[in-house]
């Protein structure tokens, strides 16, 4: 008897645990293929971008479809060309001219305030960490005209010089917001051995908490180029000379030089100035998923 409710109870288990197994698959299918029916929903803009840029004018606005009827590169090299004397590699060139510069001066300044802000006790301390957080919530359009009226009086107006010198004093307080959480989670161990071996603030930095902050520094750099590539205002408003123009700005050129836009050209030049982004972010990708999870968590 006792030998038939243990096979009653073996099979009973069986029976469960394969319904178990049965219903985690089916979730399974069912997560996955809601992710991937979202994610092509996230994905067609972009997809119907690419392939609106192979379209013509009256295809761009007839056809929802992402599919062009054929695969003519004329639009690319039309959009490269331009309406002005300058080809889209100038324009580059002037984005990347403002991006590197103003991402090395964010990144140094940037990790040196949230270093003290994180590791440093000085008077006031609370008080101006409460004012940095509180100056995220500031509309950037409120500082425009005293910055303007500022740097008019500096005579930097029509250069690159309004577009990179703020962020050396760590003025982007997201970055140095994210920083200080980072810092905050790591342990002083480390810390504290190298300062008995005679390590000061600074080669504690560079050597010990520089390595360990590597993610999230990556993150500053993937947000402040992308950011800073995205750009329209900034350089619409000190910028005045074509040759100086960033991508941002002779994209809006390329779309108002002429009555008839060509539509095409537009889109493919857009694409052409979407892939520097792309690459710098699926580079750091892993870093940047890293550091952008761990200063969130941690603090």
């Amino acid at each position: 008897m006792a030998a038939v409710l243990s096979s009653r109870d073996s099979v009973a288990s069986d029976a469960q645990a394969k319904r178990t197994l049965r219903g985690e698959r089916i979730s399974s299918v069912v997560r996955y293929v809601a992710l991937i029916i979202v994610g092509l929903v996230m994905l067609y803009p972009m997809i119907w971008l690419v392939g609106a840029s192979f379209k013509s004018n009256a295809e761009v606005f007839t056809e929802i479809g992402f599919w062009p009827s054929s695969f003519d590169f004329g639009a690319y090299a039309k959009g490269w060309k331009t309406s002005s004397e300058y080809t889209f590699a100038t324009y580059f060139l002037n984005s990347f001219l403002i991006i590197i510069p103003k991402v090395i001066v964010t990144v140094i300044s940037c990790v040196l305030v949230a270093y003290a802000f994180a590791r440093f006790e000085f008077w006031g301390k609370k008080v101006l960490f409460s004012i940095m957080v509180g100056t995220m919530m500031l509309p950037l359009i409120v500082l425009r005209l005293p910055q303007y009226l500022m740097f008019k009086q500096f005579d930097w107006i029509d250069s690159y010089l309004p577009l990179i010198v703020p962020s050396a004093f760590a003025t982007d307080t997201f970055f140095v917001f994210m920083l200080v959480q980072f810092l905050r989670g790591i342990p002083r161990d480390m810390e504290e051995a190298a300062q008995i071996d005679g390590c000061n603030p600074l080669q504690l930095l560079w050597y010990i908490l520089v390595p360990i902050l590597k993610p999230a520094i990556i993150s500053v750099v993937v947000f402040q180029f992308i950011w800073t590539m995205n750009d329209f205002m900034g350089p619409l408003i000190y910028l005045s000379s074509v040759e100086k123009y960033p991508v941002s700005l002779a994209l809006k050129m390329s779309i108002g030089a002429t009555e008839e836009v060509e539509w095409a050209s537009v889109i493919a030049i857009s694409v052409v100035a979407l892939v520097p982004s792309l690459v710098v972010f699926f580079l750091a990708q892993r870093h940047f998923i890293e550091g952008a999870t761990s200063s969130g968590i941690k603090g």
